[in-house]
């Protein structure tokens, strides 16, 4: 080996130490794991939907789910919202996302601020000129009434205009050593930081204060969140704002929280992704779950590996039975989650053919290395890295996806642990 490759650890670094925030029974930072998050899009105000919404996103996943409380009418709702959410089994944590008149919104409805897990404040918006201190005082005192944490969140979009314009002209009358991008990136760190310091003074205590910086470009979130770690303890939420639609969303949100993650960074994360029309909004819960379980941080549902196909595996056997597994788990997980501890560590491989096929299946708990273009038509299976049986017929798919279903039942199901780690 070269001193090189020597150099090289193949696991993430230590995580960045910070202040455990307890958010409705949730641990974000500290030595916790990382939390997954995701926000509706649904208008609070329309109850049914907003309900509806929580539960789905709940039920896939998300440990956190923010609403929208943009009005009177969205206020006044929150209450409902979460006593139907307790009504139906679940108990996800709420936040509440505040902008221009949340001071005035928590004050009039004590009820709202009671229901809601968190507060977040943008302080890029919380109030203009004179108002702004005012107002944002207002929401601490609030948090700290109901005993409720916070997230300072700054968002590019709406930077703190005042901070820019001085930092700029600081910089410029300074022989302007800094770009316009790296001043920028200042002012979002300067915003983020002088209003935990300002929410500390009121008396908010630091177990009570996340901070996030969202920026759209991931060479600014990646630098931007290295250097708030480093002036800071407080617990980080990573999330890449207008990340985009589609492959878009899910390639630049990976690409620069994954960054962050290997480097020790982030307590909470959200893949904010532009549903497509009529999109199911848990996608984003379903890709924050597999960044940080690819990495290997986490792990939530079993996972499937399939190889990728080529001139050798003609048929589309082998990636139809990977989909529908695959679709199986995921439906099935809520279930599983309570009937069969610990299965979300299994590991399923469905290969195309006989190349790497038989090798890969004897790596996962139980595989299939499924015939290839011109290969004999039979199947080995592989259990715990043992060839069990050889399945041959026009019904591989459905006896293998019988086999799988057995063998979580008797490895994860009740009282199996022990039978299992006897033979």
């Amino acid at each position: 080996m070269t001193d090189k490759s020597q150099s090289y650890i193949s696991t993430p670094f230590p995580r960045r130490h910070s202040v455990a925030v307890d958010v409705g029974g949730v641990t974000v930072g500290g030595q916790a794991p990382v939390v997954v998050q995701s926000m509706t899009n649904t208008d609070t105000a329309d109850a049914d939907s907003t309900v509806a919404q929580v539960a789905a996103l709940a039920r896939a996943g998300s440990e956190l789910v923010r609403i929208t409380v943009d009005r009177d009418e969205a206020a006044a709702a929150v209450p409902h919202i979460k006593e139907r959410l307790q009504r139906i089994g679940v108990d996800v944590p709420l936040v509440g996302d505040f902008h221009y008149i949340g001071h005035k919104l928590l004050a009039d409805h004590p009820a709202c601020a009671e229901a809601l897990d968190k507060y977040r404040i943008n302080p890029g918006n919380v109030g203009f000129k004179s108002k702004k201190d005012k107002q944002f005082s207002q929401i601490i005192e609030m948090a700290m009434k109901h005993d409720k944490p916070v997230r300072i969140g700054v968002n590019w979009g709406s930077l703190d205009q005042e901070l820019l314009t001085h930092l700029m002209d600081e910089n410029h009358s300074n022989g302007a050593p800094l770009t316009a991008q790296q001043v920028m990136r200042e002012a979002i760190c300067q915003s983020g930081l002088l209003s935990a310091k300002r929410a500390e003074e009121l008396g908010l205590g630091r177990d009570k204060i996340i901070l996030s910086a969202k920026v759209s470009q991931v060479q600014d979130l990646i630098a931007v969140y290295a250097d708030l770690a480093q002036r800071c303890d407080y617990a980080l939420h990573l999330g890449l704002t207008e990340a985009g639609m589609g492959t878009k969303g899910i390639v630049a949100s990976s690409a620069s929280m994954g960054i962050l993650l290997q480097q020790g960074i982030g307590d909470t994360i959200r893949i904010s992704l532009t549903p497509e029309p009529g999109g199911d909004r848990t996608r984003e819960v379903q890709v924050s779950q597999e960044l940080l379980q690819t990495m290997g941080f986490r792990s939530f549902i079993p996972i499937v590996a399939a190889c990728p196909g080529c001139g050798r595996t003609t048929s589309t056997v082998f990636q139809e039975l990977a989909q529908d597994i695959q679709n199986h788990i995921r439906e099935s997980m809520p279930a599983w989650r309570e009937q069969y501890p610990g299965v979300e560590e299994l590991n399923v491989a469905v290969m195309g053919c006989i190349v790497n096929g038989p090798g890969e299946s004897k790596h996962a708990d139980i595989g299939i290395s499924l015939p290839g273009t011109g290969e004999t038509p039979a199947a080995p299976v592989f259990v715990d890295g043992e060839k069990t049986v050889t399945l041959r017929g026009p019904n591989i798919a459905n006896e293998f996806k019988a086999m799988v279903l057995d063998y979580i039942e008797k490895r994860y199901g009740t009282g199996a642990s022990a039978e299992h780690e006897i033979s």
